[in-house]
Parts: structure tokens; sequence; C-alpha cells
């Protein structure tokens, strides 16, 4: 997240040291889960000083499980509308290299706990038994070493691959503030919980795993190592050599140390991350300008930067009387609201970029309800394709528009003018291209597609259909009020018989739907609409800081330099309490996901879009109650004057 960043001032002097912060704390705790581990994995009655001396740890793999959570972590989760794009993210070399990382920790960790636990499980290779009839010399493959080191590269990858799936990169804000220590002691024994039972699933599918697969690791090393099987034993792909309660149980406990301490380093990590930050309003000093809020504002990335200059914007707006008589005060000299312009401004041009968003996005959902299925008879294709080309007189543009795609949620802070007719075309709930998740198959997909395929555009679902462009007939000429003469291209000519599709191009189109129709269950319908809102925390905290900064100024503005503005806020919230009210009527949009009750597995990003619609009615409401009646003297629209007196009688 952070490696193309790290140049800017607010990475070096706050992100990286917070991460630090969050990676010392997780190496102080560690002897305390490890002294914990020792004590239940080798208690003794009788010999109470042997489990307590076996507490040697390495302490390297924490500080690269810190590197990976600053490294990866987002506050604008990737969510992916198919399961095709989730097996992208999952088969990203990135993603390979992360999984491949964590299983390595996973055998040294396994590997420390074996040593710490000693006995059966402290050498790879042992001397044969005598019962084998070899000589002493010979040496034996110990399975139950290699049974748990095989367990930590299983339980690295399970890891890996459960947060990518699901989007434990994620890194949300927490509505209520508290302090950094009592937000940890209350998440920590959900913390210690969630461990011991995930630990309990990777000891089931590795049982599973081993007991198909396990004959294949030891072979190879036996082989390797030149060791040979003791026969003496169970073997460990048997029901019989699993069944041993003693193994399972150091196991799990082992496989509950190691997330616990990777859960910790996560836990510290989110906490330290989104801790409140406050930024000057103005400074006396030039060079201090670019780390004001109004300045802050207003930058691309960092990511973590906008959201915690909006948050900072929030609560500034409800806690601080200072603070919001300095965003209402005036330039010296000239007298001018630039904290004020500069700060609304950027409000503004955040919600009207959602509005924008949500109303391409209906339209897309629009067109896919008008769209009719594509036939396998080539002389209904050649009716529908005569439809399209005809069909230019119902819908007649002024002026030659450019094809611009739909808006990521990450392209709310990255603005692009130079888009032109053949960008490639990004869905709003597709992943991010930047992000380390995403996956090139899935970004080929959305480039490089034939313009007659249902998977052309911005929206990546076979149910979602986007018409081609309208053609100007020789029967409409120009668009009216246009002196343009019409251009000789938009006379219709007949199709060579050399461009007919085949035999081959019909059946393959007849196969293409086929697997479409087959396979229209891959699609998540209501990630579109989640993904879509993926980034509505930063929407939801605009509309609060300014709807508080508003309700404020009807007391503290003494120059009045938010009436100034009122008009295009009230505007910008209505057409966006517009854009969302249409939203909600499509389908799987009213739908709520179940929020998953664990504090590690973030999940409020799928209910981002209801606190939204809730936050925007919140918002209006504080306008309207504080100013009253005054509110018929701002100048708006009809349509948005009769919508805002639906909030002025409590009718919305």
């Amino acid at each position: 997240m952070f490696n193309s960043e790290q140049n800017h001032w607010f990475v070096r002097k706050v992100i990286f040291w917070r991460a630090a912060a969050s990676v010392a704390w997780s190496v102080l705790l560690l002897p305390v889960t490890t002294a914990l581990f020792a004590f239940l994995s080798r208690f003794s009655l009788f010999h109470p000083i042997q489990w307590i001396s076996g507490g040697q740890y390495s302490f390297d793999f924490v500080l690269v499980v810190g590197v990976f959570n600053l490294e990866y972590y987002t506050v604008v989760p990737s969510v992916p509308c198919t399961k095709i794009a989730l097996l992208g993210k999952v088969l990203h070399p990135q993603q390979s290299v992360h999984s491949l990382v964590h299983s390595m920790m996973g055998i040294m960790v396994t590997w420390c706990a074996a040593t710490m636990i000693g006995g059966r499980y402290w050498i790879l290779a042992a001397p044969c038994s005598e019962e084998e009839g070899v000589t002493g010399q010979k040496m034996c493959l110990n399975e139950y070493y290699l049974f748990f080191l095989l367990a930590g590269a299983f339980m690295g990858y399970s890891y890996s691959l459960l947060g990518v799936v699901r989007n434990m990169n994620y890194v949300s804000f927490q509505t209520i503030q508290q302090c950094k220590y009592l937000r940890f002691k209350g998440m920590l024994p959900q913390v210690v919980r969630y461990s011991a039972v995930q630990s309990l699933y990777s000891v089931r599918n590795y049982c599973l795993f081993y007991f198909f697969f396990g004959y294949i690791p030891r072979a190879w090393i036996c082989t390797t190592l030149n060791v040979h099987e003791d026969s003496s034993l169970h073997r460990l792909d048997t029901v019989s050599g699993l069944l041993d309660f003693r193994l399972l149980y150091h196991l799990w406990l082992s496989g509950t140390f190691l997330l616990l301490t990777w859960h910790i380093t996560l836990l510290l990590f989110r906490i330290f991350i989104t801790e409140a930050y406050s930024f000057p309003v103005q400074s006396s000093f030039s060079e201090d300008v670019s780390q004001c809020l109004p300045k802050v504002l207003s930058e691309k990335q960092p990511l973590i930067l906008k959201f915690l200059a909006l948050q900072d914007l929030f609560l500034l707006s409800q806690q601080s009387l200072s603070r919001r008589m300095e965003v209402f005060s005036l330039s010296q000299p000239g007298g001018h609201p630039h904290n004020w312009n500069a700060i609304c401004k950027e409000c503004l041009s955040l919600l009207s970029d959602l509005s924008q968003r949500l109303v391409e996005y209906q339209e897309v959902v629009a067109s896919n309800g008008r769209a009719r299925p594509l036939s396998s008879h080539s002389d209904q294709r050649s009716t529908s394709s005569e439809t399209l080309v005809t069909s230019g007189t119902e819908e007649q543009l002024q002026t030659p528009q450019q094809s611009i795609g739909l808006k990521t949620p990450s392209s709310v802070f990255l603005r692009s003018t130079s888009l032109g007719l053949h960008t490639p075309m990004t869905a709003p709930f597709t992943p991010r291209q930047e992000s380390p998740f995403s996956s090139s198959s899935v970004n080929r997909f959305v480039g490089n597609v034939d313009p007659s395929s249902p998977w052309y555009g911005s929206v990546q679902s076979p149910h979602v259909m986007r018409r081609g462009p309208k053609l100007w007939t020789a029967s409409t000429g120009s668009p009216p009020g246009s002196s343009l003469p019409p251009s000789p291209t938009t006379i219709p000519s007949p199709v060579p018989a050399a461009q007919k599709p085949g035999l081959f191009s019909l059946w393959l189109q007849n196969r293409q739907e086929q697997v479409c129709s087959r396979y229209s269950d891959l699609c998540l319908p209501e990630a579109s609409s989640q993904a879509l809102f993926a980034d509505s925390q930063a929407h939801i905290w605009a509309l609060e800081g300014l709807s508080n900064l508003v309700a404020a100024s009807y007391k503290e503005d003494r120059f009045g330099v938010v009436q100034t503005m009122l008009p295009s806020i009230l505007s910008t919230m209505l057409l966006l309490q517009e854009a969302v009210d249409k939203h909600f009527k499509l389908p799987h949009a009213s739908s709520k996901p179940v929020r998953s009750t664990c504090c590690l597995e973030d999940s409020t990003f799928k209910t981002l879009r209801f606190a939204l619609r809730a936050a925007l009615k919140t918002a209006m409401y504080r306008i309207t109650v504080t100013f009253g009646e005054h509110l018929h003297s701002v100048q708006m629209s009809a349509e948005h004057r009769k919508r805002l007196q639906q909030f002025m009688e409590y009718k919305e």
C-alpha cells in the first residue's frame, strides 16, 4: 500500500513510526505467549523448572509479519464481483509470494514449538530401533517431526489464503474513539478465541490432507536423506496413527500459538495505524502549509492520509470550538475564507464524485434490463444489429462525447482528465488494478475484450449487457440543432458477404452463450453494490464534518462565510440523496449481509452503503433543524426545494 509513497512526509513521520510501534509491542508481548505455550505443552507437576527453561524463541518472524502488514494493507478493500476474479486474486504472483513466505514462517514457528516441546518432536532422523533387525548406525525417519513441520507450512498457507479471501488486509476505522490500551484489552479475548478455533479447523483440514497425501513428502524425505521408515510405529497417514490425542493436542496448541502471535501483530497494527491524527488548520510558517488540514484534504495519495484527514475533520466539527473558529476565520491581509473554501470544495467534490458513480452504475443496470439476450440464429442477430444502428434517432446527442468508464472506489481520490476513447473501462466493483491482490488475468479480462461480448465494458457479469455506440442514419442526418453536415460514414452500407459470420463463428458464439448461462452462478450479485460503496467511510466523514460545520456556523460564523456556499452544499446533498434512494431500489442493494462477529474478519465495508444512507439523512436533518425557515431564502431548483421541504416537514 505504501511502497510507492514512501517519500511522502506523512508516511515517513507518522505511518512508519506507528507500524514500528505496533511491531515493538508485538515483540514485547511475545515472551508472554511463549511462556504460556511452554507451560501448556511441557507442564510437569514434578519438574516445574523444566518447562520454564524451554522458552527460547526467535523474534525474526514477527518483524516479517509487520513488514507484510505495512506493505499489503489498504483502507479501500478490493471486492471481486465474480468467483473468477476472486480466483485471480488468490493466484496473483504477489499473493503467491505472500503465501510462500508465510508457509516458511509457519515451518520456522512449528520448529521452535517442537524444540520447546521436545521428546519425540526433537529431531527429524533418529537411530532405528533394535526391533527393526538393523544395526544402530542406520537412521530412521521421525515422522512426528515431519508431521509438525508440514503442519506449520499448511497453517501458514491457510492464514495467507484466508487473508485474501476474507479481506483481512482491509483496515477499517472505529466509529467510537477509544484509547489504544482499552481497544486492545477489549479485543484480546476475541482474538484468543478466534485463534484457537481457527487452529482447530486447520488441524482438521491438515489431518485430512495428510491422510490422503502424506505418503508423498514422507517418501521424498526418505529418498533424499537416505533414511528408513520405522515400521515399529504407526504411520501417521492412517486412522490409527492420526488417533493420537497427544499429537493432536500438541499440534492444536502449536497452531494456536502461531495464529495468536500473528493475529496480535495484526490487531496492534490496525489499532496503531487507525489512531486519530490532529492536523493543524492553519500555520504561520510557509513550510508547514502542506501539513495543514485544508491542504492535506486535497492530497490524493496515500489514501490513509486522506482518510485520517477526513476523520480529523469529523472530530474537529464535533468537539473543537477553537479549531472550528479557525475554519471560519478570514485570511490576513485580504479577508478571504481560504480555509473554509478549501475544506468545503474538497468535501463537495467527494460527494459529487459518488453521485456521478451511482448514476453511471444505475445506467448500466438500466441498460441491462432493456437489452435482449443474444440468440444463436444469424437472422435474429442481424435484426438486433440493425435495431442498434437505427435506434440513434431515439436518443440524439448534441455533442460527441468520449467513452469514459465507471470510476472505481479508489479513483475518487485519483481523478484523471486524460481518459480517451480507447481507455480500458473498469467497473466500480472490480479489484483495483494497482492493488497487490489484483490479478493480471483479471486485468486482461477488463481491458482486452471483444466489444460484442457480454463481458465488454465496465460490468463484468454475463447478465449485464452494454449497448454499443449509436450511429446516425441517413434519415436522421445530424443531431437537431447541430450545424455539422451529416458524416458520410453514418450512412449504413450493406454488409459484404465476406464479413458475414461463418458456421464456426456461430458455433463458437453459441457455445459461449451456453457457458455464460450455465455458469451464471459464478457472479456475486451483492458484491457489486458492496464494492461500489467500498470507500464510503470517506464520504460519511465528509457528510458529517460538513453538516456539523454548517450547523455550527449558525452561531459561530461571525463573517457569514458558510452562507455563501449553502446553496451548493444543499444541492449536492440532495443530488446524492436522490442517487442513493434510486440505488436502494435496485436488486440486491437493500439486502443487508450478516456481519462477522470476529474483530479480525472485518466486514464493515459490506454495510457501508446503509451507514452512508443514514449519515446522509442525519446531515440533512441537522441542517434543516438548525436553520429552519431561513432555508426558504436559499436559491435552488424547484425540485430540490420540494425535496428539502420533505426534510423540513420530517417526512423523509
